[in-house]
């Protein structure tokens, strides 16, 4: 094979390459092996520390109390923030100012302020005390608004990232603005929006953790039951950390699967397939 873009490396590069190689997962080893001895010192794998991990009472606690409850509010924030994304998105690229400038204003307001300073403001003003909306709700709308505004952007960007001739095409056959945006280019911004949008999805369910400061339900609150308990704080930072991943990868694979599904048949803007000038294949 003739390399192109650099020259093959020779027999003595190849070997301190894998010097290099090997020094490097030697490394490795030691820096795992010397964390795994330290926790080990400190009596961090002892049985009694991970005890409340196997106890139903618990575990029915971690999964009922703590992950639906986590997954519930981050589901009902990315619903609302879709809501708030498209139409703060759409009305930033409104050609009427008195509707472009305030969609302007809303969307980078929230995409500034700090996600955990707009919870904690939003607690103590509309959630705190027996009237209040409570720390659940709280935590939802602080989610929205933020999620939101981030949305209407990764919207904007997609709808505009659909090559112009397609809303010429629209408007030439008299479809008015509205129509092109909902037959024409938000079908097709879907496609490039979608990996921006399960991204932010992961955000969220993460982000739900910020309720430990006001108290909301979820893994974090769960979690702050059980170390205080046990002092076992080690513990469980590794298991709620662990059901975080174990959800978040559950995510992506919905979220691989739904893209497949919508990138892998393409279909033209009149319903019928894209006809390939591809040549037919010959048998022997």
């Amino acid at each position: 094979m003739t390399y192109v873009l650099f020259d093959a490396p020779g027999p003595r590069a190849r070997a301190r390459h894998r010097i290099y190689t090997a020094s490097a997962i030697a490394g490795l080893i030691a820096a795992v092996g010397s964390v795994v001895w330290l926790l080990a010192s400190k009596k961090q794998f002892a049985y009694p520390a991970w005890e409340p991990f196997v106890t139903p009472s618990f575990i029915h606690a971690l999964l009922v109390d703590g992950l639906l409850q986590t997954v519930q509010m981050a589901f009902t924030s990315i619903l609302f923030a879709m809501v708030f994304g498209i139409a703060f998105g759409v009305g930033k690229m409104s050609e009427r100012p008195w509707l472009r400038w305030p969609s302007w204003a809303v969307v980078e307001f929230f995409r500034a302020v700090p996600l955990l300073l707009a919870i904690i403001f939003i607690f103590m003003s509309f959630g705190a005390g027996d009237n209040g909306i409570g720390s659940y709700w709280s935590l939802v709308i602080g989610l929205t608004l933020y999620n939101g505004a981030v949305l209407a952007e990764i919207f904007r960007a997609g709808v505009e990232a659909v090559p112009k001739g397609q809303a010429e095409a629209a408007y030439a056959i008299g479809m008015r603005k509205t129509q092109a945006m909902i037959h024409v280019l938000f079908p097709q911004a879907v496609k490039i929006m979608l990996p921006a949008i399960i991204s932010q999805c992961v955000v969220a369910l993460k982000d739900t953790s910020l309720g430990y400061y006001i108290l909301a339900p979820g893994l974090a609150a769960v979690g702050r039951q059980i170390w205080t308990q046990f002092g076992n704080q080690f513990q469980t930072v590794v298991v709620v950390g662990a059901m975080y991943i174990a959800v978040n990868l559950c995510l992506g694979a919905v979220a691989k699967r739904v893209q497949q599904r919508l990138t892998g048949n393409r279909t033209s803007l009149v319903g019928g397939p894209i006809i390939t000038n591809r040549p037919a294949k010959t048998t022997a």
